[in-house]
Order: C-alpha cells, then structure tokens, then sequence
C-alpha cells in the first residue's frame, strides 16, 4: 500500500519545490542569539523572535540549571494526575499579576492553548468572530469547536460590527484577535474592538504573543498599550519568543474560564506538564522584565534604524513600529533567493510564501532584538542592498 502513497507524496514534494515553496530547515551550532552559527560560518542572525535578547542571558540559563537540581528534568505525566509543582503554580500567579487578569493556566505550547479555549468556552449556540489574519493555531482551535464560526477583514472595525449585528441571536459571542499580526507587524485596534464589544454585549480574546515583555509601557503587551487590560477577557501567550525563548503557552482570563479550562480543555487534560526548567526560567524572566526598560528601547531603537535605512534604501516594508518587520518581495522564489544570498553575506533571514503568507505575497520576515548592536543593523541593511543587486545581475 505503501509504495502508491510514497509516489504520491514525492510528487507532491516535487511540486512544491518546484514552485519555490519548499522549506529546508537551517542547523545552528551555538545557542539562540544575535549572532549563530551555521555551516556557512558565523552570521547575523534576524529571524528569531528572541526580541529582548533573553533566550542566552546568562541569569536565565543560571535559573534553568538551578531548576534542574531542585525540580529534575521533567513531570513524566499530565497535571491532574500527578503532574504540578510549586514552581508551575508560582508561574501561574505571576503571569496572572502581570498581565492583568484573575488566573492563568499553562500549556505546553501557545498553540496547544489556543487549541483547547474555543470548544470549551463554546457550544454550537454560540458565535465566534475572528480576524482574517489570525494565527493559525486560532483557526485550527476554532476549527475544533461547535461554535458558529464569523470572520472579519484584517483590523476592519465596520466589519467586525457587521459580524456582531449578524449574530445577536447567539447566546454568547467571542472576538478574538492577534495582539500582533506575525507575519505583517500590524497591532490589532484593541480599544475599538473592546468598545464594539461592550455595545454588543461579546467577549474579547486576543493572542499576544508577538507583544507580551516588550509591547506597552511595562512590557504587558498590547492590552496595556491600548489601556484596555481589565476589558479583555482572555489573553493567551508564549513564553518561546521574547520570554525567553523556550517553549510553553498560557491562557490568562477570568478566573471561571481558566476553572473551565482546567476541567475541560483537552490540550490540557491530556499533554504532560510544561517542564519544570522552563518554569523556573520563565520566572526569572519576569524578575528580569521588571527592569527591562532599556532592553526594550534598545529593541525599538533598533527597529526604527533599521525601517529607516530600508525604507530610504527603496525596499517595500510594511508600515508600522513594530520589530517584525517584513521586507515584500512577492515571489515565492525570489524570496527564497534573496534569502540564500543574504546568508552568503552573513545575515541569517527567511524567505516566508505560501501557505504561510497568501500566494504573491512572498516576503522575507525580518525580526529585530535589544541583543542587535547599531553595527548589526547597518550590516544587515547592507546586506539586503548587495543581495538585491545581486538577484538582478
């Protein structure tokens, strides 16, 4: 049976390489930060979501090597059986205080918890109003539950009012958003959406985890950016991007919906326990957030510069502040290529095309860190400039 399926599959392998599509997997020898190494040699590195520079800090690795020692390695089962420590409920309620809201439950990966909110919180009488441009792990979650399933046009508040009027008939409605948009850089209008919320009597959910350490005067993402932290109901988040780095995800809301969750929510019930050391890292995480100002400057100084440069040196960025900043090529190939051309001249990007981005939208993601050194952006500019030359010649 096999061998019809192996064809089959290498066909549709062939296909995507051919159209440019294909994604190889790069291997770095050091760890995570501004500068790695692959088998080129050592590069810039511009496409991890390491925003503060925390993923190699050295009080973060001292906290994960700790945490070994006093917790072990790993929980070898789910929670409800036998499966939570001290530190993971310490995790919990500092999330909680941090972000705003009255508990927080822990998850293997964002991913998992945007998987397990929808079809707990949600029954087929229900309505869910999501943005065109969500994560993937939202539509995937959406995708699980029973709930009548409405979209609105990316950040488009007339169509999202026209999808609440569409569904007063549902007992309960949810709008859920990115925080930020990942692969455009675009921060959701929170506190229009949470004004449409409260005239149409829904509930807000918002993934943050393009913001949560970085976003907002303290770092508390973009509910404390729009001042709309106690008027969302669900946050869920990372800890694998800019809180160190990891891996491991979050649901923080109100504190019936997390009782819920702990009960209901699959993901949950049925995935071991987050690794005590990313809990214990994750911690010092936060301890080190609580002085990050100037991490956080260094971080939006560093994407200024470098949207300034590019913007004058003709390339097509998309607007905004944020340090996701895609440059838009358009050609799935010709992304592909300027990619392998920047990494010949040191600065390890990605070329993203579909099904990532829509088809003709072929971009390569740039990410900025506070770990960048002013040297390191001008370089990489440079880069791009001779890379672009270089893919006309």
């Amino acid at each position: 049976m096999y061998a019809s399926v192996r064809d089959d599959l290498r066909t549709t392998l062939d296909e995507i390489r051919a159209a440019g599509l294909y994604k190889p997997e790069r291997v770095i020898g050091t760890p995570q930060s501004a500068s790695v190494s692959v088998a080129s040699g050592d590069v810039l590195n511009f496409c991890a979501n390491n925003y503060l520079g925390l993923a190699d800090h050295p009080e973060v690795v001292a906290a994960a090597k700790e945490a070994l020692d006093r917790w072990g390695y790993g929980m070898a089962s789910v929670r409800f059986i036998c499966g939570t420590q001290d530190v993971h409920k310490e995790l919990e309620a500092r999330l909680s205080a941090f972000l705003g809201q009255e508990d927080t439950i822990l998850y293997s990966s964002c991913f998992d918890a945007n998987g397990g909110v929808f079809e707990t919180v949600l029954g087929p009488e229900d309505a869910v109003i999501s943005d065109a441009l969500n994560h993937a792990s939202i539509i995937d979650g959406i995708r699980l539950s029973k709930a009548r399933r409405h979209r609105y046009a990316n950040r488009d508040l007339a169509d999202l009012e026209q999808q609440l009027k569409q569904t007063q008939d549902a007992r309960r409605r949810l709008i859920v958003t990115d925080g930020v948009f990942s692969m455009d850089g675009y921060v959701a209008p929170l506190a229009e959406i949470c004004d449409l919320a409260d005239r149409y009597d829904a509930m807000v959910m918002v993934d943050d985890s393009h913001a949560v350490g970085f976003v907002g005067p303290g770092g508390r993402g973009t509910p404390e950016l729009h001042g709309v932290m106690d008027r969302v109901d669900i946050i869920t988040g990372t800890l694998g991007k800019a809180l160190g780095g990891a891996s491991g995800g979050y649901v923080a809301a109100r504190a019936e919906i997390v009782a819920l969750l702990r009960q209901r929510s699959r993901p949950y019930l049925f995935s071991n326990s987050l690794a005590p050391v990313i809990a214990a890292a994750s911690l010092k995480v936060l301890d080190l957030l609580e002085s990050a100002g100037d991490l956080r400057e260094r971080l939006n100084a560093n994407t200024a510069l470098f949207r300034t440069k590019m913007t004058e040196a003709g390339f097509d960025i998309l607007p905004g502040d944020h340090a996701i900043a895609p440059v838009m090529i358009g050609d799935a190939a010709e992304a592909g290529r300027m990619a392998e051309l920047l990494l010949e001249r040191g600065v390890y990007v990605i070329g993203f095309s579909y099904p990532v981005v829509p088809m003709g939208q072929a971009r390569i993601r740039v990410q900025l860190s506070a770990a960048h050194s002013t040297e390191d952006v001008e370089r990489a500019v440079a880069a791009f400039i001779d890379a672009r030359q270089a893919l006309k010649d």
